[in-house]
Parts: C-alpha cells; structure tokens; sequence
C-alpha cells in the first residue's frame, strides 16, 4: 500500500476494498492499473488566462458577426435581383448561425473555466451541461459546413445554368433548404440522446465532445465516422461546386469580345469571391478537428493510442481552437470581400503590377460596380 501513496488524495476513493485473502493481490492489482489509466487521463487545472483568451474570444466575435450581420440585412433589404437575394439569405442564415454558435458554447466553456473545469472523478463521464454542450458543438459545426456547401452549390447551378437557376431557386426552397440542414445537423447531434455514441469531458476539463480517446466504443467510432465524414464531403462539395464557378467565370471573362454585354456579372464575381473565402476558412478551420477525431476515435477503438494519449489530447485542444476561429473569421469574408474592397484592391494590384494592355486587364474595374448600377446601364 505504500507504494501507492504518491498518487493524489482524489485517486483513493477509487481504490476498491482490499480483502485479506488471497484474491486480494488480484483487487490490487485491478486498481493499479485502473488508476494509471486513471492518472493518464487527469485534467489540468484552468488557468486565468484561459478564461481571458474566452472572454475576448466571445467578444471579437460578437462583434465581427454584428458588423457583417448590419451589411448583410442592409445588402438584403436594398437587392432586387433574385439571385443575389437569395445568396443573402443564406449567408444572413450562416452569420447568424455563427453568432448563435459562438455565444452558447462559448457561455458554457467559460462556465467550466470559472468553477475550475470539471473533477477528475468525472473522467469518461458526462452530465447534462456536457451533454448539451457536446450537442452544440455538433450542431454548430455542421450547420455552416452544410450551408457553405449548399451555397457553393446554388451558385454553381446560377453561374452554369442560369436559367434552369431562375426557374428552380426561389426564396421559398432556399427557407426550406435551410430548415433541412438545420433539422439534419439537429439529427446528428441528438444520436446520443439514443445511445448511439456519447459525449464526454475534454483535456482540460472545460469542453465536451464525442468520446475518443478512451473507453471507445463501435457506436463512438460510427458516431464520429458520421461527424467527420459528413463535414468533410461538404467541404470537398463546395471545394468541386467553387472551383468550377470560379472557372467558368474566368472563362466567360477571357472569352468577351470588346463592346460585348456578354459578360459575367459583377454580383457573380462577388459571390464566388466571398465563397471561395468562406471555403478556405472553413478548410483550415474544422478539417483539423475532423480528421484529428477521427485518428483518436479509430486508434482509441484498436487499443493502438497507448503512451500516445498525450499527443491526441493535444491534437484536439488545437483543433477545437481551430475550430472555434471559423466563427470569428466567417464575417469578416463579407466584411472585406464586398465589391467596393475588391475594386480598391483590383486597382492597387493593377498600378502596381502594370496590368493595362494584358491579359489580365479584360478584369476592368467596371467588374465591381454595385449591381443597382449595372442594372440601370441596361435598361
């Protein structure tokens, strides 16, 4: 028993009864070996500054998600072509989707943080607040990995097939649409709720998600299969739907005539601009946490993490913070990717790099009016 006595007070109430007779030796030896694997798994103590770095978190990105949310709905309320309105909408749903995923979380991590992270007698367990904010952290994450898709999406549909896009894409679909995703990301978050996978305590105590990096089980490893499965096809969805927007835009370009009215619109250029933003946002953010608990889960599963369960811990601390700045990043796409910066930006690059007379200069400024204006030259 002495030998014991370097592990911390709150190991002891975890030690069983130790008889006297001879399955003793086999008791003592469970519980050494149980309160190893115990101690591998022991939270650190939160410090101050985390909850400072969540603090000013939460508050950059309430403000960013207010700045683009004021110029999107003023954007909304101002856009007559369909188009676009519609592309509003679904971004106006995302950045408000983001704001709402930013502050719920983040309320309940700096909940943690404040009364000292969760016990370790709570290792491999989850109450309800963990519960609910595993559940969030699906929710909230799938949801914009799921719009950006289908925005990506919509706007390939109207760059290629404009009017199989007028005839199919209304106000009323793209509200259906989005019910949809929010239902389906719903769906998958609630699983556990049916026993179909489980959320529990994090490194360092002050975050929940789905279980994997000990005790896990085929219902954990199918869960986060699902999870990660379903945010990476809609990032490489929207990676197939941008690229052949961005092409067929660059194509259009290339090919006008002089004089010709044939040309891609300014409000298109826009729209794909900020798309292939959001993309890249979204791939550096959450591909990290996507494929880090996948690794977990499917090493965790095969008993093969071993001494290596410090090494995944870190690997998903640095992905959920990854994660947590694609809800801060996503406004400031439409902040800094409307058509007044890129036409700033255009005709900075153009005097620069002395563009007039190349290729490059079929790109004129007149590419990023405001659509009102170009609408008014046509009539």
């Amino acid at each position: 028993m002495l030998a014991l006595s370097h592990y911390n007070s709150s190991a002891s109430l975890l030690l069983p009864h130790v008889a006297n007779d001879s399955g003793g030796k086999v008791e003592v030896r469970a519980a050494v070996e149980g309160l190893s694997h115990h101690e591998n798994l022991t939270f650190e103590e939160p410090t101050a500054g985390g909850a400072f770095i969540v603090i000013l978190s939460m508050t950059l990105g309430i403000i960013s998600n207010i700045v683009a949310l004021f110029i999107l709905v003023n954007a909304y309320s101002l856009q007559r072509r369909r188009s676009k309105a519609t592309f509003l909408l679904f971004a106006t749903s995302l950045v408000i989707t983001d704001s709402i995923g930013h502050v719920i979380p983040g309320a309940l991590v700096l909940r943690l943080y404040l009364s000292g992270a969760a016990r370790p007698q709570f290792v491999n367990s989850s109450d309800g607040m963990c519960q609910f904010l595993g559940g969030s952290m699906v929710f909230f994450g799938l949801c914009p990995l799921f719009m950006g898709c289908a925005m990506a999406a919509e706007r390939c549909l109207g760059v290629t097939k404009p009017l199989l896009h007028s005839s199919l894409v209304t106000k009323t679909r793209a509200k259906i649409c989005l019910s949809v995703i929010w239902l389906a990301a719903l769906s998958v978050a609630l699983l556990p709720c049916f026993q179909l996978g489980s959320y529990t305590y994090q490194e360092p105590g002050t975050w929940c998600f789905i279980k994997v990096l000990s005790d896990t089980k085929e219902v954990d490893v199918a869960f986060v299969v699902l999870f990660s499965g379903l945010g990476l096809t809609s990032l490489a969805v929207a990676l197939v739907c941008n690229t052949i927007s961005g092409l067929t835009l660059v194509l259009a370009r290339l090919r006008r005539q002089p004089g010709s009215h044939h040309s891609a619109k300014s409000h298109d250029i826009e729209m794909v601009v900020q798309l292939v933003g959001i993309m890249v946002t979204s791939c550096i953010c959450w591909s990290p946490l996507l494929i880090f608990g996948l690794m977990s889960a499917i090493h965790s599963y095969t008993g093969t993490i071993g001494h290596s369960l410090s090494y995944y811990e870190t690997l998903m601390v640095m992905g959920v913070r990854l994660a947590t700045w694609n809800q801060i990043l996503d406004p400031w796409v439409y902040i800094l990717l409307r058509r007044t910066v890129l036409r700033k930006i255009y005709l900075i690059a153009k005097c620069q790099a002395g563009l007039r007379g190349t290729i490059l200069g079929r790109w004129e400024p007149s590419s990023f009016p405001s659509s009102e204006k170009n609408d008014v030259d046509q009539v």
